[in-house]
């Protein structure tokens, strides 16, 4: 929109006179400052957010920079994974609904689907498959200039056993296929999350914006169907019933949370480039 007022002149006419005050109708500027934009109220009064008075961005542009509200923090999932892991371990160790239901799914299951692709896919828990992929992305993350995030990786991957092998040895649940104990929760599946989890954060922290805007979807989706897979391979193996599988990821899914955190935080503290 123009902000300075058209002359009322043909377009054959040079002259620069001012146009002529029309009676009854508000002047947009002040009288004799054509094109200074300076707004003016046809009251007199100053108007309530004069162009001077408005922020502008880094290039200097006028515009207004309003809160923007953020993302909720990770952190907010942690009850919820803390509720969800105590009601499958509650429903296990009490021999309860859900037990009963996840043994009946389990037992159907077992068996079931391509022999050597469930292997497979039941393999992508082992640590000697999972260790090597978030060692890549730990070296990739150091050479392009992270150093907390990567010692914060390893420490979550350090943690799986820590967390999994005392709930093994006192919950002492019996596995599909065998009866012996130490299934619940799945170690494999967690395993698996936390690997190709913290991998997939580590190279997106360390990405320029320029390529989080395209790739950014392509590492967590390969995590997710990484980790899925996982699961499906287990139970479909008869490695582990369901709720061991459900139960790891509620234990990864505590160690992610607590990383992505901190990957917030790197990210935040990096200086402007």
């Amino acid at each position: 929109m123009r902000e300075t007022p058209r002359s009322q002149g043909t377009a054959g006419e040079t002259g620069s006179e001012h146009p002529q005050h029309r009676p009854g109708r508000a002047i947009a500027h002040t009288t004799g400052a054509s094109g200074s934009g300076t707004p003016h109220r046809s009251d007199g009064r100053s108007p309530q957010t004069p162009r001077g008075a408005r922020q502008t961005d880094h290039g200097g542009r006028p515009g207004t920079t309003p809160p923007v509200p953020g993302r909720p923090a990770p952190l907010l999932l942690l009850p919820l994974l803390l509720a969800v892991l105590a009601l499958l371990t509650w429903q296990v160790v009490a021999d309860g609904p859900l037990r009963r239901l996840d043994e009946r799914i389990g037992r159907s299951a077992a068996g079931h689907g391509p022999g050597r692709l469930t292997e497979f896919l039941a393999d992508l828990g082992n640590m000697q498959v999972a260790l090597p992929v978030l060692g890549c992305a730990v070296v990739y993350a150091l050479v392009r200039g992270a150093r907390r995030l990567p010692m914060y990786a390893a420490l979550a991957m350090a943690a799986v056993p820590a967390l999994v092998v005392p709930l093994k040895d006192w919950i002492g649940r019996t596995g599909p296929l065998t009866g012996e104990t130490g299934y619940y929760p799945s170690g494999h599946a967690t395993t698996a999350a936390v690997a190709y989890g913290a991998a997939a954060l580590l190279i997106a922290c360390r990405t320029t914006p320029a390529e989080r805007s395209k790739r950014s979807w392509m590492m967590p989706v390969a995590a997710v169907l990484l980790t899925v897979a996982t699961g499906i391979g287990l139970v479909l193996r008869g490695y582990h019933w369901p709720l061991d599988v459900l139960a790891g990821w509620c234990l990864s899914g505590l160690l992610l949370v607590a990383l992505s955190w901190s990957s917030g935080r790197s990210r935040r503290r990096q200086p402007p480039k």
